[in-house]
């Protein structure tokens, strides 16, 4: 090579790095996303954090996984414990350990992590043993300290199951869940009086319910995820699966306000000739389905700032027992490559990615060291 080249490469490259790191400046972070291969953290151990949720969280210029760590143990146990990771780039992740500075013995499933402006607060809510907790922490990494082991929900008879956090552009949050966990389990058309899904507005600094909330929207089912584009407000959930390897579908609903009332619009997670009507078809409860694009359960929909495409929107869900070593905390998680709108709005198929990249620089300081 000739060696003004080089050297005009080397000064431009370094010219990069500081415009990089200007404050004002976007820096070009590129997520490398595989889901064929497993995600290491920088101590060379297998990231262990499932049925929880991916945030970036404005100003720290970091991305923070939380996830129930299951080891190698059956799930069912009181040995689960929450945990984080934080990454500058969904590349290298740094483990920041539990979660729960305070946590009883208990079966610990679904923790959601969301920043409240109005606080200053980190607040995490968790399902133990068919009961909502909440937490808070000064920061994201935690540790949380638990203010309340059973928070009280309208639709709480007969225990409470997956659930999932939004928070509205006006800083409203929202909790979307699954109520009533026994029933009749023969019923096989809606209304299905078991695992039934709605959502209830949270109070001002999400410590506990303002117990608003919506209509019953489904049976039958968990897994639920909120999120909103345009305007309009998405609610994603499908039928139950106890760690079931065949995964779960992932029906979309849609409304024009966060309580409601939804419209059912169709399945993005089910084969093309299974994806319309409901339930399409129906499964026996905590079985899953056999005809899903993606054998995964769904856990969350990431919604990420990027610098080159907007927000833009991830499916995430876990495939349980997919690892070749049989050990539950080695299971893969499925990360979908952004999620695709018609002009309708409505969701397009997921689609299986072995992998793929995304430019996530982000804006003030956007690679920053987790430490």
């Amino acid at each position: 090579m000739n060696p003004l080249v080089s050297v005009r490469s080397t000064l431009l490259l370094i010219m990069a790095g500081w415009m990089c790191f200007a404050p004002d400046r976007l820096c070009a972070a590129m997520a490398n996303v595989s889901n064929i291969q497993p995600r290491f953290d920088t101590r060379g151990q297998i990231l262990d954090a499932h049925d929880g949720c991916l945030e970036y969280f404005t100003g720290t210029g970091r991305f923070y996984l939380y996830g129930t760590r299951y080891g190698n143990t059956s799930g069912f146990g009181n040995s689960n414990r929450y945990v984080c990771y934080c990454s500058p780039d969904l590349n290298e992740w740094t483990f920041h350990g539990e979660m729960l500075s305070n946590a009883p013995a208990r079966t610990y499933y679904r923790p959601y992590v969301k920043f409240n402006r109005s606080t200053g607060k980190y607040v995490m809510w968790y399902n133990a043993d068919n009961q909502y907790g909440v937490a808070v922490a000064d920061n994201p990494g935690g540790p949380f300290t638990i203010i309340n082991p059973n928070v009280p929900v309208k639709n709480s008879s007969g225990g409470v199951g997956d659930m999932g956090l939004f928070v509205d552009d006006d800083g409203t949050a929202y909790l979307a869940y699954t109520s009533g966990l026994s029933g009749d389990f023969s019923v096989t058309v809606e209304p299905i009086p078991h695992h039934q899904i709605c959502v209830e507005k949270l109070t001002p600094d999400y410590l506990s319910s303002t117990l608003q909330a919506s209509a019953f929207v489904a049976g039958n089912c968990e897994g639920p995820s909120m999120f909103k584009r345009g305007g309009v407000y998405y609610l994603l959930f499908d039928n139950t699966c106890a760690f079931c390897g065949g995964g779960s579908g992932a029906r979309v609903y849609t409304a024009a306000a966060p309580l409601g009332p939804f419209t059912y619009r169709g399945n993005i997670n089910l084969q093309a000739a299974s994806a319309v009507g409901l339930p399409s078809p129906w499964t026996s409860p905590g079985t899953g389905r056999t005809n899903c694009i993606i054998a995964a359960q769904q856990t969350h929909v990431a919604t990420l700032p990027t610098p080159a495409s907007g927000m833009v929107y991830l499916w995430m869900g876990d495939r349980w027992g997919s690892t070749p070593d049989g050990i539950k905390g080695h299971d893969f998680q499925f990360w979908s490559s952004p999620l695709q709108f018609d002009t309708n709005g409505m969701i397009q198929q997921l689609t299986w990615d072995h992998q793929w990249q995304l430019n996530v620089g982000s804006g003030t300081n956007a690679v920053v060291p987790c430490h």
